[in-house]
C-alpha cells in the first residue's frame, strides 16, 4: 500500500530581550551554572511574576510576520507537570488564548508554491536544563535557563514530507532574523523543534495515530528524524501493528529514535488560568505600531531584487535567506554599485572566504564601501578582473584603500595597444602549437593564448584588447 505522510512542527524560539520573562534575571547565554537567576525563576515560594513588556511586542511582531491575527484580549496559564528543571512543577504558557493565531506562510519545494499554516504563536517561559554526569553519578539542574522568554509557534499538519517541513524551519528562522527577535542559534538552543509525524492511505483525508519526536538540534536533524519515522511507521503498519501515540527522542549519533514515554494530552496538563498576571489586553493602536515597525520581510526583499535589480532568481534567494548578507548586499547597491557585480562578489569570492573561515558577513573584514570602491575600478577599467582577485586579497588583511593598493602593486589595467601587441607576438611565436589548433577550427586556442598573455602581463592587461589583437594577429598568419 502506498501511503502519504502527515507533519505539523511546534517550534520554539527564544526571544533577544535582555532579562527574562518574569524578572530581571539576565537572558545571556553561556554564564556559570546558577548565576543568572534569582527567586521568582527558580520559583521560591512567595513570589510574584511581572511580564516583560517586550516579551509581548516581540511575540506581536512575529505573529504579524507571519500573517497571524493578534489577540487583543488573551491570557496566561499554568501548565502543570513535574520534572526536575522545572522548579515550580508548573510551566507558564497560554492555552485557550493566544497572542497570535491563524497565519500562515508560503514555502517553495520543487519549483511549487505552498501555503502552511500557522495556527499559533503563543508566549511562555523556558525551562531549566539537567547536565547529566557522564560517570554516573547524578544529574544536576542547571536554572539559568528558567524563565528565559520563549514563543511557540504551532503549524497545521500541511507538510507532506521531510523536505517540506526543512523549506518552513528555513523561512521560520529567517523572519525572526530580520524581524530581530531571536538569534535563532540552534547550537545554544535558541530555536529547537519538536515534529509531529503521522502517516495515512495514499487519497485518504482521514490522519492516523501521530508521534512526536523531541530532541532536533539542526534542520538536517529534523529532515533525517521526519524520514525515519515515516518509514518506523510503515513497516509498524506493514506487519499489521498500531501506531502508539507517543514521544520519541532522536539520537542524531545513531540516526534513530526511541520511545520515551507516552504522549500527552491537554487535559493531562491540567491547565487554569494564571492567577498571578493579568490578563494582555492590546488596542489597534499599539498592533498598527508594531506592524509599521517591521523592517521589509524576506519575501518582498526577494521579489523586489528580482524586479528592480533584474538579478536571477538564484541570487536573489541566496541573497534574501541571511538578513546580515541582504543588508551588506542593500548598503553596497545605495552607494552606487551596480546590483550583479556586487551579487557576483558576494556569491563568489566573499562566501568563499565566509565558509572557510567560519565567520558571518558581519565579521568580514572588507566594508560594503571597500567592495563598491573596488567594482567601481573594474567597472573603470582601471583595473582587469584578475587584478581585483589580487587588491581583494589584500584588503582582507590590510586597512588600505583599493586606490593605495593599486598604486602599490602595480596592478593598474595597461590599455596601451602597442605595449599590449608586444607581449602578444611573443607569445604567438611560442605556442605555435595553439596557432596551429586555431587554423584547424578550434577557437578554444583564443583563450589560452589571451590566458597566456594576462600571465605575462601580470593581470595588468586589457583582457578585451588582448583578445582583439591575438584574433587579428593570429588572422593575418
Amino acid at each position: 500500500m502506498e501511503y502519504e505522510s502527515v507533519i505539523g512542527l511546534e517550534i520554539h524560539a527564544e526571544l533577544s530581550t535582555k532579562t527574562k520573562i518574569f524578572c530581571s534575571c539576565t537572558t545571556e547565554f553561556g554564564g556559570d551554572v546558577n548565576t543568572h537567576c534569582c527567586p521568582i525563576c527558580t520559583g521560591m515560594p512567595g513570589t510574584l511574576p511581572m511580564l516583560n513588556k517586550k516579551v509581548v511586542e516581540y511575540a506581536v511582531k512575529a505573529g504579524l510576520a507571519m500573517n497571524c491575527t493578534i489577540s487583543k484580549f488573551s491570557k496566561q496559564d499554568r501548565k502543570n507537570y513535574f520534572y526536575p528543571d522545572l522548579p515550580k512543577a508548573y510551566q507558564i504558557s497560554q492555552y485557550d488564548l493566544p497572542l497570535c493565531k491563524n497565519g500562515y506562510l508560503d514555502i517553495e519545494v520543487d519549483g511549487a508554491t505552498k501555503r502552511i499554516g500557522i495556527t499559533r504563536i503563543h508566549i511562555e517561559e523556558d525551562a531549566g536544563k539537567l547536565l547529566h554526569n557522564a560517570w554516573g553519578n547524578g544529574t544536576l539542574v542547571d536554572m539559568n535557563r528558567c524563565g528565559v522568554p520563549l514563543i511557540e509557534i504551532v503549524t497545521e499538519p500541511d507538510m507532506r514530507s521531510a523536505k517540506e517541513a526543512h523549506a518552513l524551519l528555513e523561512k521560520i528562522k529567517t523572519i525572526l532574523q530580520y524581524i530581530d527577535v531571536s538569534d535563532c542559534k540552534m547550537q545554544e538552543g535558541s530555536l529547537r523543534c519538536d515534529v509531529n509525524v503521522s502517516i495515512m492511505p495514499k487519497g485518504s483525508t482521514t490522519f492516523g495515530q501521530r508521534t512526536e519526536m523531541k530532541n532536533l538540534n539542526s534542520f538536517s536533524a529534523t529532515e533525517k528524524a521526519i524520514n525515519f519515522e515515516i518509514e518506523r511507521q510503515k513497516e509498524v503498519v506493514e506487519a499489521g501493528g498500531k501506531i502508539t501515540q507517543e514521544t520519541r527522542r532522536w539520537d542524531d549519533e545513531t540516526s534513530s529514535s526511541y520511545s520515551m514515554r507516552s504522549k500527552e494530552n491537554a487535559q493531562d496538563y491540567r491547565y487554569f488560568p494564571e492567577p498571578d498576571l493579568l490578563p494582555i489586553v492590546l488596542d489597534d493602536e499599539y498592533i498598527e505600531g508594531i506592524r509599521t515597525s517591521l523592517p521589509e520581510l524576506p519575501d518582498k526583499k526577494y521579489a523586489r531584487y528580482i524586479e528592480s535589480y533584474k538579478l536571477p532568481e538564484y541570487d536573489a534567494n541566496l541573497l534574501t535567506a541571511s538578513k546580515d548578507l541582504s543588508e551588506y548586499f542593500d548598503k553596497a547597491v545605495n552607494l552606487g554599485a551596480t546590483p550583479k557585480a556586487v551579487s557576483n562578489w558576494i556569491l563568489g569570492d566573499i562566501s568563499k572566504v565566509l565558509n572557510e573561515e567560519s565567520i558571518t558577513i558581519n565579521e568580514f573584514k572588507i566594508t560594503p564601501e571597500k567592495l563598491v570602491e573596488l567594482i567601481s575600478e573594474i567597472e573603470k577599467g582601471t583595473i582587469s578582473n584578475t587584478a581585483a582577485k589580487s587588491v581583494f586579497e589584500v584588503l582582507l588583511t590590510e586597512d588600505k584603500t583599493v586606490e593605495e593598493i593599486i598604486k602599490e602593486k602595480g596592478l593598474a589595467q595597461v590599455n596601451d595597444e602597442s605595449a599590449i601587441k608586444e607581449m602578444v607576438e611573443r607569445v604567438i611565436a611560442n605556442n605555435q602549437k595553439s596557432v596551429e589548433d586555431y587554423k584547424k577550427g578550434k577557437t578554444n586556442a583564443v583563450g589560452y593564448l589571451v590566458g597566456q598573455v594576462m600571465k605575462e602581463s601580470r593581470g595588468s592587461a586589457n583582457p578585451q584588447i588582448i583578445n582583439k589583437l591575438i584574433v587579428e594577429a593570429l588572422n593575418n598568419l
